[in-house]
């Protein structure tokens, strides 16, 4: 490493000393998704920042979806993927489909990755000892106000312990949690990953939600990147039509997490490498940040 290089690390790791500080044994709910899970230089900078976030005292707790490889397996079984209103359409045999993919194959890439990177990562999905309750989501037509979609086995979250998550965290593991619920029968629930984000933050007291996306952030009608907002001021880019389609459950989850407690919510673009220290740990920032 040359001179000049050793001393652009040494101001890095300076700037971020502060940074540390603050957040030593706070909670901060990462959700995974978009590019980020599926480049492989994405995918080891992620795995190696959660590390890294652990091992200088913080409390990360990751949340994934997989919709690229749900839409990848249900191709190969010729089924074609639908949405409404930014949610999945999800009949049973695309339930068991779902299941499989975000249970088995992302859940457990994601913690071999970490644990690769010299992490201590658990998987795990809401029916592991109960802690995502659900409930059938009953999606009200945007076009028809009163009129309920039925979008099949996509859950609504009623009900988080925390318990498993805090037993997890006080054993230095970091918890790796696949978005699906279980009813009060044993139904089983795919569940937006956002939403279940958003409310294990809340649930958690979390000092900060991360959510990963395939945008810059939050933009303008004009692309322009929107930071330091309010959830008054999303409220307003709701109404006005700017904030739309798969935005939508994620601002939602957002706002709610905001108002519930959690101290910032960052959107930020997963297709920059090392996104989360970026964000967390410089002055600059590289996406939106909603305040508590």
């Amino acid at each position: 490493m040359d001179k000049i290089t050793a001393q652009t690390t040494a101001k890095v790791l300076s700037e971020a000393l502060p940074y540390i500080q603050r957040f030593h044994d706070k909670t901060v709910v990462i959700k995974y998704g978009g590019n980020a899970m599926t480049d492989p230089a994405l995918k080891t900078a992620f795995a190696r920042d959660i590390v890294l976030l652990k091992a200088v005292g913080m409390n990360p707790v990751v949340v994934h979806g997989g919709g690229p490889q749900i839409e990848e397996l249900l191709k190969r079984v010729g089924k074609k993927g639908e949405f409404i209103q930014g949610m999945r359409v999800t009949d049973t045999e695309t339930m068991d489909l779902v299941e499989m993919v975000l249970g088995g194959q992302v859940n457990k890439e994601i913690v071999s990755l970490i644990n690769q990177a010299g992490g201590k990562a658990v998987g795990l999905t809401g029916k592991d000892g109960h802690f995502i309750r659900a409930k059938k989501l009953r999606m009200e037509s945007k076009d028809k106000p009163g009129d309920v979609i039925d979008i099949g086995h996509v859950g609504d979250v009623t009900r988080i312990d925390p318990g498993l998550i805090s037993f997890l965290d006080s054993g230095d593991f970091i918890p790796v949690i696949a978005p699906i619920g279980v009813g009060d029968q044993g139904e089983t629930y795919n569940i937006n990953a956002d939403v279940v984000a958003g409310k294990l933050a809340e649930v958690l007291k979390a000092e900060k939600l991360i959510l990963l996306t395939n945008t810059p952030g939050v933009l303008d009608k004009h692309g322009k990147l929107l930071t330091g907002l309010t959830p008054q001021g999303i409220d307003a880019l709701v109404n006005d039509g700017t904030l739309s389609g798969g935005m939508l459950p994620k601002i939602s989850s957002a706002l709610d997490a905001a108002r519930a407690g959690v101290n910032a919510v960052h959107i930020i673009d997963g297709r920059v490498e090392h996104a989360i220290l970026l964000e967390l740990f410089t002055d600059a920032g590289v996406g939106t940040l909603i305040h508590g």
